[in-house]
């Protein structure tokens, strides 16, 4: 048995749940001469028309349109649009003060970004170095620098294979080896039960779902006064809470997730200690 300080996974997805809109919204929508209601129903209507994934449609159209407005398509271009995101109340100190909480229940709480927004921009944040890994779309560049080809999708499905990636330890995109092979519950580094999802609507589902039959928690957060997304998820049984989206220190949302790590905290102790038993028992 692995006697080492249990860890607790936090993920979270980005769009309107950290961050107030989709990323692409804040400067790059603009910087194209477009309007958001522009964008997405040219990007919806390409996905339609051509049978293709959403996700894949609106990386496609991103690179249409700036080329179309004469604006760079290069990596770091991407990353700088980091700079002008806005983000819910407390978030930017959110997740020290979760992971100073857990230290105090006596676990390591990581943090994780599962997205289908764009992983530059993300890195460009100012919330991008306290996430452990941060598994999103992304483009394959060129020598010079360039934007050629979607490298990593992350589309509302797929997203539940990052939940095997951290619950095996396995966050090489290129091993499937790993994530594949048989390996035992208790030898995975975070078990579901460990694990909390953050998410804001119908695209998070399948991962909130994976995570709560599994013994973990689902939280489905909203803006202020507009609930009925989250009050279906809460009703539906996708998720176990739904709370405003409000990171301030002492809030709902924190009261509720201090308590949720807590409890986790308890329930691998005693989990570690049956294991214990059982194995002192052994032949």
């Amino acid at each position: 048995m692995n006697e080492s300080v249990p860890t607790l996974a936090l993920m979270y997805d980005f769009d309107k749940t950290l961050c107030t809109k989709d990323m692409q919204e804040y400067s790059f929508i603009p910087h194209v001469n477009m309007t958001p209601g522009e964008f997405w129903e040219a990007s919806n209507r390409l996905a339609v028309s051509s049978k293709m994934d959403s996700v894949l449609a609106y990386m496609y159209t991103m690179l249409d349109r700036a080329r179309a407005a004469r604006k760079s398509i290069r990596r770091e271009s991407f990353v700088r649009l980091g700079e002008d995101l806005e983000f819910f109340p407390g978030v930017e100190t959110w997740f020290q003060r979760m992971t100073r909480f857990g230290r105090e229940q006596g676990v390591e709480v990581r943090h994780y970004i599962i997205s289908s927004g764009l992983r530059e921009i993300i890195e460009g944040s100012a919330i991008y170095e306290n996430f452990a890994q941060v598994f999103a779309c992304e483009f394959l560049y060129d020598v010079d620098g360039v934007a050629v080809w979607p490298k990593n999708v992350v589309n509302y499905t797929t997203k539940t294979q990052f939940l095997f990636r951290i619950n095996k330890g396995v966050t090489d995109l290129s091993d499937d080896m790993s994530l594949n092979r048989y390996t035992p519950e208790d030898q995975r580094p975070i078990p579901f039960r460990n694990m909390i999802y953050i998410g804001d609507g119908v695209t998070d589902v399948p991962c909130m779902k994976l995570v709560r039959v599994n013994g973990g928690c689902s939280i489905a957060v909203y803006p202020e006064g507009r609930t009925e997304t989250a009050g279906a998820l809460l009703r539906d049984g996708r998720a176990d809470f739904m709370l405003p989206a409000d990171y301030s220190q002492g809030g709902e949302l924190e009261r509720t997730v201090r308590d949720v790590i807590r409890k986790m905290a308890i329930a691998d102790a005693l989990c570690r200690k049956s294991a214990g038993q059982r194995e002192g028992l052994a032949p």
